[in-house]
């Protein structure tokens, strides 16, 4: 746990760092370019992010390897028993256009799986964190997931696979709204999972497919607070890789069953 800990509170400095280079950035859709298709952002802010936080971790931790959104695998090691996941800005798409819903993600794996985990909210200037057995923290305070003993009047935040609707969204939407629950897409990911375990909504729900880098550290951070994460199967377990739900407890069969009984529908404007 002490080797853990340890691990944590750099990733910790690392998260702080983004945060800040996050805050003192203004970035503008025309400085800001796009990647598979025009609504995949990338801005010089997301490469500086990362490349400062590959530099860190080869010079702290040479032997670990790192895997970014914006440099896959490159100049990493080929082999070592922790990994890396980063994301230098889940939620391009709000920073490009000055919305304040964005974060910085980190997750490390070691042999046993997400070992810790850090996402760093730059405009509530928080860090949240997580060590796996070991709790979850907001900015060093411990942090818990909320008692709610169902969705109704309380928030579920969800996100779009990629930019289109994930099967049986809109069922699940309405049926949240028949049971007096709200429903919220803010565009990150890490910050919705990560929310969870701290207290601030009832679950996330992403049933479209993400990368390590979306999901693991707030995956974690849900977990160490005290919240369910599973898969469609409800088997609360790993990181899913194919749709992953976080939710407090007295929620968690609530939203499994929306999901499961949910009607899959055509994305909107898919060809």
């Amino acid at each position: 746990m002490s080797n853990l800990q340890e691990l944590h509170d750099f990733a910790v400095d690392l998260a702080r760092t983004a945060m800040a280079t996050m805050a003192a950035s203004k970035p503008q859709p025309d400085d800001a370019a796009t990647k598979k298709d025009l609504a995949d952002w990338v801005t010089p802010f997301d490469q500086a992010i990362e490349r400062h936080t590959r530099s860190e971790i080869a010079r702290r931790y040479p032997q670990h390897r790192v895997i970014g959104e914006e440099y896959g695998a490159a100049d990493s090691p080929s082999t070592g028993t922790f990994t890396w996941y980063v994301d230098p800005i889940d939620g391009t798409t709000n920073f490009v256009h000055g919305l304040p819903w964005a974060s910085f993600s980190l997750a490390g794996y070691d042999e046993h799986g997400v070992a810790v985990g850090v996402v760093a909210d730059a405009a509530r200037a928080e860090v949240l964190s997580a060590v796996r057995g070991g709790g979850a923290w907001i900015d060093g305070e411990p942090a818990r997931c909320g008692s709610a003993t169902g969705l109704a009047g309380g928030i579920l935040l969800t996100e779009w696979s990629g930019n289109q609707p994930w099967p049986g969204m809109f069922d699940v939407l309405t049926q949240v709204a028949a049971r007096f629950g709200a429903t919220r897409i803010m565009g990150s990911c890490a910050l919705a999972l990560a929310s969870v375990g701290v207290g601030r909504a009832a679950g996330a729900l992403l049933p479209g497919r993400y990368n390590l880098w979306d999901v693991a550290a707030g995956a974690l951070i849900a977990r160490e607070g005290g919240a369910h994460v599973s898969a469609k199967d409800g088997v609360d377990e790993g990181v899913p890789a194919d749709g992953i739900l976080a939710a407090v407890p007295g929620a968690a069969d609530e939203i499994l069953g929306l999901w499961r009984a949910a009607a899959p529908a055509a994305a909107v404007g898919a060809s």
